[in-house]
C-alpha cells in the first residue's frame, strides 16, 4: 500500500492532522503543548520531585541531568541532521517552532527521559507516560513533527535517562 517509509509517515501525520480537529480543540492542543517547550514541565517536575523528597535529592538531580542531557543530545542531533519540518501544502502548521529544524523531536526526548527517570525515583509511572505521550502526540496533532521524529525522540530520552538516571538499586541507596 504504502511503497516507501515517506509515503507512510505523511498519511500518518495527515491523520493526526485531521481526525479531532475543531478549533477551540486545537487552541488547546496548542496551549498544552506549550508546557513541553525545551522540558519545561519536566524540569518542574524533578524539582518538585527533589523538594518533596528530600532523602532522594541527589537521584532527583541526576534525574533532571537525564532531561537536560536528553535535550541537548537533540538539539545537536536536529543540528547534525538537519532534516526540515513537514509540510502540508493544504494543512498548515498549527503552531510556531523554535527552528525549523524536525528530527528528532525534543517534546518526545525530554519526555519520555522525564517518564523513565522520575519513574525510577518512585513516581507514578502511568501519569508520567501519559503525559510524555499526549506532549509527543500533541505536535503531531500540530503538524510540527513526523511519526518518525516522536519516535526517535521517545528513543532518544528513554536511552538517556536509562544510562544517567538512578535505578532501583540507586533508591534503595538513597532512601536507606
Amino acid at each position: 500500500m504504502f511503497r516507501q517509509r515517506e509515503d507512510l509517515e505523511r498519511h500518518l501525520l495527515r491523520l493526526a492532522r485531521t481526525c479531532g480537529h475543531t478549533p477551540r480543540a486545537e487552541r488547546a492542543v496548542a496551549r498544552f503543548s506549550r508546557l513541553g517547550e525545551h522540558g519545561a514541565v519536566w524540569m518542574a517536575i524533578g524539582i518538585a520531585g527533589g523538594v518533596s523528597r528530600r532523602a532522594a535529592r541527589p537521584g532527583w538531580r541526576r534525574a533532571r541531568r537525564a532531561v537536560g542531557a536528553a535535550y541537548v543530545a537533540n538539539t545537536a542531533l536536529k543540528l547534525a541532521v538537519g532534516r526540515r519540518r513537514p509540510e502540508l501544502a493544504d494543512l498548515p502548521p498549527l503552531t510556531g517552532t523554535p527552528t525549523g529544524l524536525s528530527f528528532p523531536s525534543a517534546h518526545a526526548a525530554t519526555g519520555f527521559a522525564g517518564a523513565l527517570a522520575y519513574s525510577r525515583l518512585g513516581a507514578p509511572r502511568l501519569p508520567l507516560y501519559g503525559l510524555a505521550s499526549a506532549l509527543a502526540y500533541s505536535r503531531l496533532y500540530l503538524g510540527v513533527h513526523y511519526p518518525s521524529d516522536i519516535l526517535a525522540g521517545a528513543l532518544l530520552g528513554t536511552a538517556l535517562a536509562a544510562r544517567l538516571a538512578p535505578g532501583r538499586d540507586a533508591l534503595s541507596e538513597a532512601t536507606a
